[in-house]
C-alpha cells in the first residue's frame, strides 16, 4: 500500500546522525560497518534528507544525550545501552564524535529536537511538541539504531497518533538479525508504512 504524504504536515526524523556512529573513525562505525555497508546506508540517509527538503518536508534532528562525566552515576536503573554509552562514551559532548556527521548538518528551518537520554526521542524531550506545533501528522525516521533508538522512536510516535514511516535500508543495526527484527518482526506491530529509500523517494516526488 503506497503511502500519500503532504509535505506540509511531514517530518523526518533523523535520529542520532553522530560521527560516532556514521564516521569511519567513529567508536561504534565498526559494530555498524557490515550492515551499513550492505544496506548502502550513508547514501540512503543523504537521498532521504534531501528528498525530503525538496519535497518541502520539516527535517528534525533527534539527538541522544552527549555523554558527559557522571552520567547515569547514581542512577536507580541505568539500562543496558546506557551503560555502552558510558563505557565508550559515545557522543561526548565537546568531542568530535558527539558532533554530527558533516554531511547531516541543520540548516534554516530544520528543528534540533532536545537531547534524549533512553532510546526515545519522545520520552522527556520537545519532539512532540515540536511536531505540534509545526502541523505534522506524518513522521518518516531514518537514522540510527534500527532496533534501538528508531524503533522506541517510532512506537511512541504510533501511541501519540502520527503515521509512521520506517525506511529499511536508511538505518542500521550492530547484525543482520537485529535489522531483520526491526523491520520483519516488529516494525509491522507499530508502523504504517515500512519502505526503501528509493519508494519513499517516489513518494515524497508527488508530494512536491
Amino acid at each position: 500500500m503506497t503511502t500519500t504524504y503532504d509535505s506540509r504536515r511531514t517530518a523526518v526524523l533523523l535520529v542520532d546522525p553522530y560521527n560516532d556512529f556514521l564516521s569511519d573513525d567513529g567508536k561504534s562505525w565498526p559494530l555498524v560497518k557490515d550492515v551499513a555497508t550492505e544496506v548502502g546506508l550513508l547514501d540512503n540517509l543523504r537521498d532521504v534528507v534531501a528528498a525530503g527538503r525538496e519535497a518541502g518536508a520539516r527535517i528534525m534532528f533527534v539527538p541522544h544525550r552527549r555523554w558527559q562525566e557522571g552520567d547515569y552515576e547514581g542512577w536507580n536503573h541505568p539500562n543496558g545501552n546506557q551503560e555502552v554509552v558510558a563505557r565508550l562514551q559515545l557522543f561526548a559532548k565537546g568531542t568530535w564524535g558527539g558532533e554530527f556527521h558533516p554531511d547531516f548538518q541543520p540548516k534554516d528551518g530544520d528543528v534540533v529536537v532536545k537531547e534524549h537520554w533512553g532510546q526515545s526521542g519522545f520520552a522527556n524531550t520537545d519532539l512532540d511538541f515540536q511536531l505540534k506545533q509545526h502541523g505534522i501528522t506524518h513522521v518518516i525516521l531514518i537514522g540510527m539504531l534500527a532496533n534501538t533508538c528508531l524503533e522506541s522512536t517510532a512506537r511512541f510516535a504510533m501511541e501519540l497518533g502520527y503515521h509512521v514511516t520506517l525506511v529499511r535500508d536508511a538505518t542500521a543495526a550492530f547484525t543482520p538479525e537485529m535489522m531483520h527484527a526491526a523491520h520483519e518482526l516488529n516494525g509491522p506491530t507499530f508502523a504504517h508504512a515500512i519502505v526503501s529509500t528509493a519508494e519513499l523517494s517516489a513518494s515524497l516526488e508527488e508530494a512536491r
